[in-house]
């Protein structure tokens, strides 16, 4: 069946319902003239994040506007984990056109662009953000070093952990003894979504503590995270499979009861920049905020 001029996109359950000729096209010019009237510009929200966030701006951080103007006048800020092109139409159908990104929005951490120059796929999305008139800000660092660091919080709360909380900690839990099998089927359904989770170790490994690395788990961290005596299963997002998996692995083959949970990067941070949205509005009341969840990219086949 032919869908005509509209595309159908899924998200949380619900569909948005896009053009993609609207989509395309410059905001009007009452769109313009309403977010000229609130005097505030995509500089003026990152300079209310910088006297807000409760720590020293970071002289070297990927923590900047990585598309768009500084002076542009803002009708609405979106938080997301993951600004895809997906989210920018969903933001931009909203009339939320500053996009606040945990992650990089040009695939790399830095946002560097020059090796995708003439590539179709970056060019494609540099122009609907042009055409748009979109602003992103990539806020990573600082909301990860705040106090407390904003993504470790939001995880906390979802997951309904933040009585389980090892005290001077944030991303350290006491399970009381649940078994590896009750807390992936818990995160499961507190985290939602088409999960991509994949799990190393017998699934009736009894958890006193878990330590949660929420997003890339590198090896150095990641190891000596797992390597602790007190410290039975390690959750994250992702990590790569010959550093923190095979290294699990071959703890479990030496006789060590330990256990990973690979969450997938977005589902593992999500939370955090929901949790930001509502810190932005604690000092920000000009223009509408709201969280534009980014889609689980992976699926799965089922059995």
């Amino acid at each position: 069946m032919q869908l005509s001029r509209r595309t159908f996109l899924s998200i949380s359950g619900g569909l948005w319902l896009v053009d993609p000729l609207r989509a395309s096209a410059h905001p009007s010019p009452v769109q313009d003239a309403a977010a000229a009237a609130t005097g505030i510009t995509a500089a003026t929200i990152v300079d209310r994040i910088k006297a807000n966030v409760g720590i020293p701006w970071l002289t070297d951080t990927v923590d900047r506007i990585v598309a768009g103007a500084p002076d542009t006048p803002v009708r609405g800020v979106a938080t997301t984990m993951m600004a895809t092109l997906d989210v920018l139409k969903r933001a931009d159908a909203a009339g939320r056109n500053m996009i606040i990104s945990h992650e990089p929005t040009f695939y790399s951490h830095q946002d560097r662009t020059e090796a995708f120059a003439t590539d179709a796929t970056f060019r494609f999305k540099d122009e609907f953000v042009k055409n748009r008139g979109l602003i992103v800000f990539h806020f990573h660092d600082h909301w990860h070093r705040r106090t407390p660091d904003g993504i470790a919080r939001g995880m906390a709360r979802e997951l309904g952990w933040e009585r389980d909380v090892v005290p001077g900690t944030q991303n350290e839990f006491a399970l009381g003894g649940r078994t590896v099998l009750e807390i992936a089927r818990h995160l499961q359904s507190r985290l939602g979504g088409r999960s991509s989770m994949r799990i190393v170790g017998h699934p009736d490994l009894k958890v006193n503590r878990a330590l949660a690395s929420w997003g890339y788990v590198s090896l150095g961290p990641g190891t000596a995270q797992i390597a602790r005596p007190d410290v039975d299963l390690l959750i994250g997002g992702e990590t790569r499979e010959w550093e923190v998996v095979e290294y699990v692995q071959d703890q479990i083959a030496a006789g060590r009861q330990k256990a990973l949970i690979v969450l997938g990067h977005v589902i593992s941070e999500q939370a955090g920049m929901k949790l930001c949205a509502e810190w932005l509005k604690t000092f920000i009341s000009d223009v509408p905020v709201d969280f534009v969840p980014a889609a689980e990219p992976f699926w799965r086949v089922q059995p």
